[in-house]
């Protein structure tokens, strides 16, 4: 992952600001739950449908989690720099 965001080790940090992420968050939803769907819907016990069902689940978790986020973190201004002010000095 190429953002500021990813490559920061807070995990509370990441949720909400990528945009990339989100976006591969939602196509591994969108690939994942119609191949479980199609291949492993009749035969839920197996180890390769509960495989893929678990990872089609953490995918739409986090997406959603993201989701949720990410209108607090948009609309949040950003801080102040140290050291300024509105008014000029003399």
């Amino acid at each position: 992952m190429a953002c500021k965001y990813c490559q920061s080790s807070i995990w509370k940090q990441k949720l909400g600001r990528c945009t990339r992420c989100m976006a591969q968050l939602a196509i591994m939803s969108a690939i994942l739950w119609p191949l479980w769907w199609w291949a492993y819907a009749d035969t839920p016990r197996q180890v390769e449908s509960i495989a893929l069902l678990f990872a089609a689940g953490s995918a739409s978790a986090l997406l959603m989690l993201h989701l949720l986020i990410y209108p607090f973190r948009r609309n949040k201004k950003p801080a102040p720099k140290h050291g300024s002010s509105d008014t000029p000095d003399d």
